[in-house]
């Protein structure tokens, strides 16, 4: 059986986390192991990058008699205050790490707190350190941006710049020319079906059903489901389908050097289109839209989650389409959109209404 794009990176994901899991003490190992039944390796491996974080730092400021992370100890994260975590939190404002400089916003802290959190809460209830001293600890305040999304006039005209390759530059035009079909079916998708960058690109063709109009996506955690568009994403689809089997019909150039005959999307170069491809392509054609709201893939997705709450006004449709396990996550997002209804809900009500004939 072939391994799906979603089991090739969780295979990746677990050699990177073995791999970073040998540069920390053995219990961070048995922390690991404890996560499996419940967490994905990809967010496995977010804690570990932590840890690997909070280590070094530790090295750098707390145990600065120790050579290397490797090196710290049981008893040592056993004294540790919680004032400790407090001044990491404050270090994580600017950093260094592996010759690198980092510096994180509030929610990243926030997101580093909770995987900080997690380990010692995991060695708190193995009784290997007296207390939980992060249960002291505050979560940073986050203070929510306001969400960014395209109106109608600016899809339209995203998919008009991304057709033609209008005001691109001479080098831009000359691959536009070779991917605008591909590029205006991505775009599509993110607009029409609110899809998340990482189940875009990990789309294969057994996934697509252009008579039902339907794609099978696999979601964050691996369960799957299956999401609907209308007939605009399906001919945008189709053509590029169509276009892609003349291609292998023909034996081109190009059909010779797809390496995965099972992705959906593919680069020039014949391998599955990545991540990063598609934020530059969304980046390309929006800066000539939009330049002054930086629009990426999950701003798309934005796009349409709007789109769907103002059609529908049923915050429930849009968390279930979006696929968030929580409603209030898309009542946050959507706070904004919610008031703007409420106000024309509140004009629509007559308190006294007026005879036909006046």
């Amino acid at each position: 059986m072939n391994e799906t794009y979603f089991d090739q990176r969780d295979s990746k994901n677990i050699e990177k986390i073995r791999e970073i899991c040998e540069e920390l003490p053995d219990f961070i190992t048995e922390y690991v192991v404890s996560l499996q039944l419940k967490t994905t390796p990809l967010t496995r491996l977010s804690y570990v990058n932590d840890v690997k974080i909070f280590f070094d730092y530790l090295v750098k400021r707390k145990f600065k008699q120790k050579n290397d992370i490797n090196d710290i100890t049981m008893s040592d994260i056993a004294q540790l205050k919680a004032y400790d975590i407090e001044l990491f939190l404050d270090y994580l404002s600017s950093y260094q790490l592996c010759g690198k400089h980092y510096k994180c916003s509030d929610a990243a802290k926030e997101r580093k707190l909770s995987s900080i959190r997690s380990l010692f809460k995991f060695l708190y209830r193995r009784d290997y350190i007296p207390s939980n001293i992060t249960e002291k600890v505050e979560t940073p305040k986050i203070h929510e941006k306001p969400i960014r999304f395209l109106e109608v006039n600016e899809i339209a005209r995203l998919l008009d710049v991304a057709e033609s390759g209008e005001s691109l530059t001479k080098r831009q035009k000359s691959f536009q020319e070779k991917t605008k079909l591909r590029d205006v079916a991505i775009i599509s998708l993110f607009l029409g079906t609110g899809i998340r960058i990482s189940e875009c690109v990990g789309l294969d063709r057994k996934d697509l059903d252009l008579e039902l109009c339907a794609i099978n996506v696999t979601r964050k955690g691996g369960s799957k489901t299956v999401l609907y568009f209308s007939d605009e994403v399906a001919k945008a689809l189709f053509d590029y389908i169509t276009w892609l089997d003349e291609q292998i019909k023909n034996q081109t150039e190009f059909a010779q050097r797809i390496t995965d005959k099972n992705a959906l999307f593919v680069s020039l170069k014949g391998n599955r289109i990545t991540v990063r491809a598609v934020q530059m392509l969304v980046e390309k054609y929006t800066s000539i839209v939009s330049p002054l709201k930086h629009i990426t893939p999950h701003k798309l997705r934005s796009t349409f989650g709007t789109t769907l709450y103002r059609e529908t006004k049923d915050i429930y449709v849009v968390a279930d389409v979006l696929g968030h396990k929580d409603v209030n996550t898309t009542k946050k997002h959507y706070a904004a959109i919610s008031d703007e209804i409420r106000r024309q809900a509140s004009t629509s009500i007559k308190l006294r209404e007026k005879p036909d004939n006046e």
